[in-house]
Parts: structure tokens; sequence; C-alpha cells
């Protein structure tokens, strides 16, 4: 059986990380996350890892080395990699699927969640710098930023859609359901 790849793509906090966390655990699946390279520069370069600064070097690469440069590191980082379960994290542009959609096993899985759920599990993690202190309004507002607007258009195209309003327990069984829908 072909390896599968899983991309995931949500709005913030939607549970993308719960999901390839669990995916590990279970599955023994790897996984590359968008920001992890993103993540890699900044911490090079000696910049704060937060959320502004991630998008603002986003851009600049994507503007620099064309709108897919991103979405070509994680293509290869995918097509090497040789787990039988492979998670793609963050996926936010049609750009980012450009060339994943072309490799063989590869699904795109939404995920959704309400704002309210969301902004808890938010704060609630404090992943980028800040995150604890933000209000409903600084959430909503991230939630319009550049890297975010393409969301909808790219939830569009899964293969599959995740509800995560309810409990891990909810999520869990979810991604089971996925996972023996595509080994068939």
């Amino acid at each position: 059986m072909p390896k599968l790849i899983l991309g995931f793509v949500g709005p913030l906090a939607s549970g993308k990380d719960a999901c390839k966390k669990y995916l590990e655990e279970k599955y023994g699946a790897s996984s590359h996350r968008f920001s992890t390279m993103l993540r890699d520069i900044l911490k090079r370069i000696y910049l704060p890892i937060d959320r502004n600064n991630m998008q603002d070097l986003s851009l600049a690469l994507r503007n620099c080395f064309g709108s897919d440069t991103l979405a070509r590191v994680i293509s290869e980082d995918v097509k090497n990699d040789n787990n039988d379960i492979v998670v793609v994290d963050g996926i936010r542009r049609m750009d980012d699927i450009i060339n994943l959609k072309n490799v063989e096993g590869f699904y795109l899985i939404g995920i959704e969640a309400k704002e309210e759920i969301r902004y808890e599990r938010m704060k609630k993690r404090n992943e980028n710098a800040g995150d604890d202190k933000k209000t409903f309004a600084d959430f909503i507002n991230d939630g319009k930023k550049e890297a975010e607007l393409e969301i909808p258009t790219v939830m569009g195209n899964a293969s599959f859609t995740i509800n995560n309003d309810g409990s891990l327990e909810d999520l869990y069984k979810q991604i089971n359901e996925i996972i023996v829908k595509l080994k068939k």
C-alpha cells in the first residue's frame, strides 16, 4: 500500500496539531509543518518567534522566491519521508497544495471548530509569544491576516472535513474513521 500523506488545513487553533500528535502516537506517523522552516530561520537570525514575524517571513520568502516556495520544500520533505503515514500541518494557501496534490497518497483534510472554542484553545496552548494575552478581538483580527485569508478556499478542496467542536475522543474517532476509509 502506498504511504498516506494527510494534509491538514483549518483556521487558527482548529485542532491541526492535535490531529498530528494523535496520528504520531497511535499510528507512528511522521510530520512536516510549514511553520517549522519559518521558526528555524527566525531562530537563526535571532528574531522573536511570533505570529507577525512568521507571517512577514513567509510573505518575504514567497515574494522573493515564488509563491510556492514553502510548498516545494514541504513536497520534497514528504517525498523523502519513508513513513507509511505522513502528516503535513499548516496548509493555508492553494499554493501550499500545488505540489502536494500531485504526490501519490495525498489527501487534504479540513478541520473546523467554532471561533470561541478555538480562541480558548489558542490561549491555553500559548504556542506563540503573547498568545495567552490576546483578547477575543485580537484573535479574530489574527484570522483576517494575509496568511489566513485563503483557508476557506483551501478547505473547499478537502477530501474530508473534521468537526472539532467536541472532545478529544470525538476528534480521534473521526480521524480513525478517515484512516480506515483510506486504507481500504
